[in-house]
């Protein structure tokens, strides 16, 4: 007999389509080549803007991935990918201000029209044509727009990942994490009848599967993890938390 399709309790991946991936994507290949035209290769700089880059695309894919099994794991990896953009933005900052050029306020006209790209786009599946959006500001040959244009990037992306913590945070704390949610669902399972059908369930000892004396659901073996009687093992129902009856072994 087959076993039936196994759903995982929570959904994971699926990053390729998130906004915050694809525009750190187009910044991690525009920090690349920015580096390469414009930035002494035997510098620091390029090292460190280039990882900078790579951490903000990678830890939001690792923390899509990580979704199914950590919430924690989840939002540790985002709030570094946020992090590892501030560092890179800090970066293009100090290019212009040593080069004494001009940083693009909100307001003016070429950080508005690079915004508007970004709000223009529609979600889809991959990052095709994302970056070609950008290229009349990202090839320019002059290297003060380019940094202009990711530093208005960084910040839509920055704010997409400001919204993805607090959905996550939000969500954490509503309906737990992984491992909540597997303990709801292990609980879930053992409120079902139970019927010892098969050799392993039957050569299990009577005692653990005699009704509990509150509330007549079937007693499992337990094992204390704090207390005077830590590590000693006695009958709990298999209702806990809703019934927290005991006997001893």
């Amino acid at each position: 007999m087959n076993d039936p399709p196994y759903k995982r309790l929570r959904p994971s991946g699926g990053y390729r389509t998130l906004r915050s991936f694809q525009t750190a994507t187009v910044i991690y290949d525009a920090t690349v080549a920015f580096c390469s035209r414009f930035i002494d290769k035997r510098s620091r700089t390029v090292d460190q803007m280039v990882q900078a880059a790579r951490s903000g695309r990678q830890n939001i894919a690792e923390g899509s991935r990580a979704s199914a099994t950590s919430s924690q794991t989840e939002l540790r990896l985002v709030n570094v990918a946020r992090a590892s953009l501030d560092e890179l933005l800090l970066d293009y900052e100090d290019f212009l201000r040593q080069a004494d050029k001009h940083q693009w306020l909100k307001d003016d006209a070429e950080a508005k029209a690079v915004r508007k790209v970004g709000q223009m786009r529609k979600k889809g599946p991959a990052n095709e044509g994302y970056a070609e959006a950008y290229s009349r500001w990202l090839s320019h040959d002059d290297p003060a727009v380019i940094a202009n244009a990711a530093i208005c990037l960084i910040h839509q992306t920055n704010y997409l990942l400001d919204q993805q913590i607090r959905f996550l945070e939000r969500e954490f704390i509503q309906e737990g994490g992984y491992s909540e949610t597997l303990a709801a669902a292990r609980l879930q399972a053992r409120k079902q009848p139970c019927q010892p059908d098969n050799a392993a369930a039957a050569s299990k000892p009577d005692q653990v599967f005699q009704p509990c004396p509150k509330c007549g659901q079937p007693m499992v073996l337990r094992t204390a993890k704090k207390g005077a009687n830590a590590g000693s093992q006695f009958l709990g129902c298999s209702g806990y938390p809703d019934c927290r009856g005991t006997l001893p072994i």
